[in-house]
């Protein structure tokens, strides 16, 4: 029945998705124009709520957890394991109070409908993956900014999303260049788990009935403490928050 139901509802979840993206856009863009960023920041705030909320179309079991005690009045740097497009709605969702940025790739900067307006308006860091000395430079340019206002950042060491679940080694480059730009930010490790299950074939046909968490753990002080050393302690973390083998 499981089977069934993810061929007969990925197509609705499909179209689902792509409409919420499509139908915030504009709102999007004339709240800011109109009424400035925090209003297009309200706007962002409930696509992704819309985002997260159509996986019950899919038969998903949510829980969001950890998220609590997140400290507030400090940069944070959220990091992340990576699975599938669907994280940064997730990530947005849980610390929206936050005002959470991204580090992404360029080429999602343009012709994905909300997404790309987003990203460039919500100064995110768009780096050229080919081009070492721009993306250090966005990067660090994104760590000044939550600096001065305590926003959040999120960074997925990986790079890339894992298709079957499992951690990948985690690089410590874009983590040392925010922690240089943001000197007093906190970093909060983040455990998705669930949205490799729901691809485990791909975009079609997703799998029905996954139960997917999204889990904030202690945040860590990285004050005095080795980049690599800490990235390292992280990713050790979040293995164990996903029974992985370590």
């Amino acid at each position: 029945m499981k089977t069934f139901l993810g061929y007969l509802l990925t197509p609705i979840f499909h179209l689902y998705f792509g409409t919420v993206l499509v139908i915030f856009h504009l709102p999007q863009v004339i709240a800011r124009h109109v009424f400035g960023d925090n209003a297009r920041r309200r706007v962002v705030d409930s696509l992704n709520y819309f985002l997260v909320k159509g996986l019950y179309l899919m038969g998903c079991r949510i829980q969001f957890k950890g998220c609590e005690q997140v400290p507030e009045g400090r940069p944070i740097i959220i990091v992340a394991n990576h699975q599938s497009l669907y994280d940064i709605p997730a990530v947005v969702q849980a610390f929206k109070k936050f005002y959470p940025k991204f580090i992404s790739k360029i080429e999602l900067g343009k012709n994905l409908p909300s997404i790309s307006y987003n990203l460039r308006h919500g100064k995110s860091a768009l780096i050229d993956r080919k081009n070492g000395a721009q993306s250090v430079k966005e990067i660090f340019k994104l760590g000044r900014l939550i600096q001065a206002n305590n926003y959040a950042a999120c960074i997925f060491p990986e790079g890339t999303r894992s298709k079957n679940g499992q951690v990948k080694k985690f690089m410590t480059a874009g983590v040392n260049t925010l922690l240089r730009a943001a000197p007093n930010a906190i970093i909060v490790p983040f455990v998705i788990d669930g949205h490799s299950r729901l691809m485990e074939k791909g975009m079609f046909p997703l799998k029905f009935g996954v139960k997917i968490s999204y889990t904030a753990l202690a945040p860590i002080e990285p004050k005095g403490k080795d980049v690599e050393e800490l990235v390292a302690d992280i990713q050790l973390l979040i293995q164990k928050e996903l029974g992985q083998s370590i």
